[in-house]
C-alpha cells in the first residue's frame, strides 16, 4: 500500500466539482427523452454516453442539441481506454472534442479501465492492475486526454471481479494519486464499490477511508444482480439492469454524511423501465441528500 490517510470531509459546495448542480440526475434513454423534454425539471441534470453520439449530423444531433438546452449535461465515455497500453486512439479523441464542443457539457467522465488493444475494440470495461507502471501510463493519458479536450475529467472507480497478484496500491489510494497528480476529479461510483467490496471481502468503510471525498465531482448509484460461481459463492455483476438495491442507498447515505453533498446520478442500462420506476428511485436520493442537507445545520 502506498500513500497517506487523507482529511475525509469538504464544505458542501452549491455545484458539484465537475459543474454539475448538487442534485439528482438520471442517464437519459431515448424511451424516455420526449417525457423528460416536456418537463426537464423532473430532474436535475441527465447524463448521455458519449459513444452514442458521435455520428456526424442527422437527427441523432439534432436531439443532442435539445438535450444540451434543456439540462446541465453529463458526457459519460465508455471507449476511450484510459488504461489501456497504448496510446490514446487520436480519432476517437477527436470525436470527443467535437461532442464537447458543441455541447459544452458541465461534467465530462471515463472509466479506470481499459477497452481496446492493437487497434481491436471490446465491449467491455477490463480491469488494470494497480501497480506504479500503470499507475504512469493512466496519469499519461489523463493528461494527453484532458489538454486535447480542453476539460478536467472524472475518474470513475470500476467494479471488479478479480485482483491481481501484481497489484501494489490500494485502489482508492491508486484513484487517488492519479487525481492529485493530473487535476482530475473522481467519479464515485457507489454501486461499482458496494460490489468490488463484496466480491473481494473488501470493507466499503475502510476503502472510503482511503481517499480524499472533496476529490469526487459526481456520484452514481445502480443495480446490480447476484450469481453464483463455479465453487458456488455469491457474485455481484455490476448489471445496470435492476433497480437500485437498498444496501446501495444506504452506502449512498453514508458517503453523502461524510463527504458532503454531491450530484448524484440514477443508472439504468438493460431491461429499461418505465420513466415513473427511475423517477422513484431519484425520489429516494433526494430524501437521502434532504437528510444529509438537514444534519448538516444541526
Amino acid at each position: 500500500m502506498s500513500g497517506a490517510h487523507p482529511t475525509l470531509s469538504a464544505p458542501i459546495p452549491p455545484t458539484g466539482p465537475g459543474g454539475l448542480p448538487s442534485g439528482v440526475g438520471i442517464g437519459l434513454k431515448r424511451a424516455h427523452c420526449e417525457a423528460l423534454l416536456a418537463d426537464p425539471s423532473l430532474v436535475d441534470f441527465v447524463e448521455i454516453h458519449a459513444e452514442n453520439f458521435m455520428s456526424a449530423g442527422g437527427p441523432n444531433l439534432i436531439l443532442l442539441d435539445r438535450i444540451a438546452e434543456a439540462w446541465p449535461l453529463s458526457i459519460h465515455g465508455v471507449g476511450l481506454s484510459i488504461g489501456g497500453k497504448e496510446r490514446l486512439d487520436r480519432e476517437h479523441l477527436q470525436r470527443l472534442r467535437r461532442l464537447i464542443d458543441r455541447t459544452s457539457p458541465a461534467s465530462f467522465s471515463e472509466h479506470l479501465a481499459w477497452s481496446s488493444h492493437d487497434g481491436v475494440y471490446f465491449n467491455d470495461l477490463l480491469p488494470v492492475v494497480y501497480d506504479t507502471p500503470t499507475l504512469n501510463r493512466v496519469i499519461a493519458n489523463i493528461n494527453e486526454a484532458q489538454d486535447f479536450l480542453g476539460v478536467r475529467m472524472l475518474l470513475e472507480n470500476p467494479s471488479t471481479y478479480v485482483a491481481f497478484s501484481a497489484s501494489s496500491w490500494h485502489e482508492a489510494e491508486f484513484l487517488q494519486q492519479i487525481a492529485q497528480s493530473t487535476g482530475c476529479g473522481l467519479l464515485l461510483d457507489v454501486n461499482n464499490l458496494y460490489v468490488s467490496c463484496h466480491n473481494h471481502d473488501w470493507s466499503a468503510q475502510d476503502w472510503l477511508s482511503h481517499i480524499a471525498l472533496d476529490l469526487v465531482g459526481e456520484i452514481h448509484v445502480a443495480g446490480h444482480e447476484a450469481i453464483q460461481d463455479a465453487d458456488g459463492q455469491t457474485l455481484l455483476i455490476d448489471s445496470h439492469g435492476d433497480p437500485v438495491g437498498e444496501p446501495v442507498f444506504e452506502l449512498l447515505e453514508h458517503v453523502i454524511s461524510r463527504g458532503g453533498i454531491r450530484p448524484v446520478l440514477v443508472e439504468r442500462d438493460n431491461d429499461i423501465p418505465p420513466l415513473s420506476a427511475l423517477l422513484q428511485e431519484t425520489d429516494q436520493v433526494r430524501q437521502i441528500i434532504g437528510r444529509a442537507a438537514c444534519a448538516a445545520v444541526l
